[in-house]
């Protein structure tokens, strides 16, 4: 009976660690939420499929932490949701870190100095300047709608106006609905090589940087933030970034700096 009962545990022994190799061996899914339609930075192609700066970005490092990566369509406003109550593990879409934010939620190091504009159609207005009493555009709840309130003494803008979508704010814009709107230099640039009308009439510096969002007390903030430091310091980085934007990343800026975990200032 003795020998038996030994047998039996060694078998229950053995069963369990063939059982715990499995999971150790099991990849982890990286679940990442994305606003489809912002080019350069993620946007779908004919193949229904993710591309872009950022998509590079998430990509590669899923690959660094040997993850298998799943990328699901979100509005920009409901990524922040979906960070906060765990349904996505990181969030892309040139997501500003602020001590807002940084109240509810984690932040990788800033990748990206990012910079706002004015944009309009040709010949409407020549700067910021201009749009006193006019109606002033922005995508909602973006950085680009906090600059406007922030700002709304100063150039005494008259109604404002937010859209769910880039797409959609733009072609308000082209229509005159809205005189002009505010949001990433970088997307409206990208934006007006295809729609020929549009006009950057004024950049608005920042200071600020865009970075991955992810939950409070995240267990990947780290490795993904270490992975982000690896990929400053051996040139993928850059390399993305010429990619995307045609030429390489200016010496100093945040895409080839490493820095630390942002923390509320």
């Amino acid at each position: 009976m003795m020998k038996k009962n030994l047998i039996a545990g060694i078998g229950l022994a053995v069963g369990l660690a063939l059982g715990a190799g499995a999971a150790l061996a099991e990849r982890q899914t990286l679940r990442v939420g994305a606003y489809p339609a912002n080019p350069p930075w993620e946007f779908k192609n004919e193949q229904n499929e993710f591309e872009g700066f950022e998509v590079d970005m998430i990509t590669e490092i899923a690959e660094r932490l040997d993850m298998d990566l799943h990328i699901d369509d979100y509005g920009f406003q409901a990524l922040f949701a979906a960070t906060a109550s765990g349904r996505i593990d990181v969030a892309i879409s040139t997501i500003t870190i602020t001590n807002e934010r940084l109240e509810n939620q984690s932040f990788t190091q800033g990748y990206y100095d990012a910079d706002l504009s004015l944009v309009t159609r040709q010949g409407r207005l020549e700067g910021l300047e201009d749009m006193r009493g006019q109606v002033v555009g922005a995508i909602a709840a973006s950085t680009g709608e906090r600059w406007i309130n922030a700002n709304m003494e100063e150039y005494g803008f008259g109604n404002v106006v937010t859209h769910p979508t880039q797409q959609g704010l733009l072609l308000d814009v082209l229509a005159g609905r809205i005189h002009g709107a505010i949001g990433d230099v970088t997307g409206f640039v990208f934006a007006a090589q295809e729609m020929p009308d549009l006009y950057i009439a004024e950049v608005i510096p920042t200071g600020d940087r865009y970075g991955m969002m992810l939950p409070q007390g995240s267990a990947l903030l780290e490795p993904i933030n270490d992975a982000i430091s690896a990929m400053k310091e051996d040139g993928t980085m850059a390399a993305i970034y010429e990619r995307w934007l045609g030429q390489p990343p200016a010496d100093g800026t945040s895409t080839i700096t490493v820095m630390d975990i942002p923390t509320e200032e």
